[in-house]
């Protein structure tokens, strides 16, 4: 109870000098897609990057663990929440700017609405990311792709904010980019800032081209529920995750309140009430049954964070740092 306490009055103290907002024992169910999740112990909002390097120094000094949350999605909460700081990048890193072919923007840009920027403006290569939930940083983070294509085909450098209040530059060829997964997933750093170089393109016929995707999308996902997007990796072979699970019989199955989606089978909507401890079991149990039926020992691609006897986990790139 002391060190709790103790860890509580030492976060208190790092907000002395914080100039953005913040909040204690904020519910994490208001940041995730699923709606699920405990309170983190502070949430806090960086007025700009000097203030989010700031924060980060203070976190270090004192030992406290840190974690940065997107858009939230792809993402699973503990019920009981987030021992430490979770840092949330709000509309100071949400700038954008085109000059010629070069698009730069801040890492807390929703992906969607940055991909209709693009096409608005005639360039194309970021039409794919219309219906990904995620913020810039996050997909940075994860290299993020649908319909063929994906992030490392357009990053040029990422800036980012390492644990030691740092700002650093990667080159794309840095980034050690391969599917679903880039270097920001096993290092502490917060992207803050994204080149990108897209080419010339028809807008009309980019217009047209995404919005039968995000039609595509409203029919087959189901985007009436809370949920997190696919929950597990295509794995090699013909068939899809969603193909296997909807084989192995789980289109439907419901633990708690999370259900494998009868729309999608990769997907596993929140029912209402559902708990991440539903989730997990849920998650378990598709697994299970896919490898005694398929053979295929399915990979989740869903971050579980936040406090199941330990801290928050990692503190580094946003959903891992950066997701979503």
């Amino acid at each position: 109870m002391g060190n709790r306490q103790g860890a509580l009055t030492d976060m208190t103290q790092i907000t002395r000098d914080f100039r953005g907002q913040w909040m204690q024992q904020e519910p994490m169910s208001r940041h995730t897609t699923w709606k699920i999740g405990g309170p983190a112990d502070l949430f806090a909002i960086p007025a700009d990057e000097a203030d989010l390097a700031g924060l980060i120094r203070r976190c270090r000094e004192k030992g406290i663990p840190w974690m940065v949350v997107g858009n939230g999605s792809n993402l699973l909460v503990a019920d009981k929440g987030i021992r430490g700081v979770v840092i949330h990048l709000g509309r100071a890193f949400s700038d954008r700017r085109l000059d010629d072919r070069r698009l730069t923007a801040g890492g807390g840009c929703a992906l969607s609405g940055l991909a209709r920027f693009a096409v608005r403006a005639g360039l194309q290569g970021l039409e794919f990311a219309c219906g990904i939930p995620a913020s810039l940083g996050g997909a940075v983070a994860m290299n993020a792709g649908a319909h063929g294509g994906a992030m490392e085909n357009i990053v040029r450098w990422v800036d980012v904010i390492d644990d030691e209040g740092r700002i650093r530059r990667y080159r794309g060829e840095e980034m050690d980019f391969a599917y679903r997964h880039s270097r920001l997933q096993r290092e502490k750093a917060i992207v803050v800032r994204v080149g990108m170089e897209l080419r010339w393109g028809d807008r009309e016929a980019l217009e047209r081209w995404m919005e039968e995707k995000l039609a595509l999308r409203r029919k087959s996902q189901p985007l009436e529920f809370p949920n997190a997007g696919s929950v597990f990796l295509n794995p090699p072979g013909s068939l899809s995750a969603g193909q296997l699970i909807e084989e192995a019989g789980m289109k439907g199955f419901a633990i708690g309140g999370a259900q494998v989606s009868e729309r999608h089978a990769n997907f596993i909507v929140n029912r209402g009430g559902a708990t991440a401890a539903d989730v997990l079991a849920l998650i378990d149990a598709v697994r299970a049954r896919v490898l005694a039926t398929c053979g295929i020992e399915l990979q989740s691609e869903v971050r579980v964070i936040g406090d199941s006897g330990g801290q928050v986990d990692g503190g580094g790139t946003e959903d891992s740092h950066q997701r979503g």
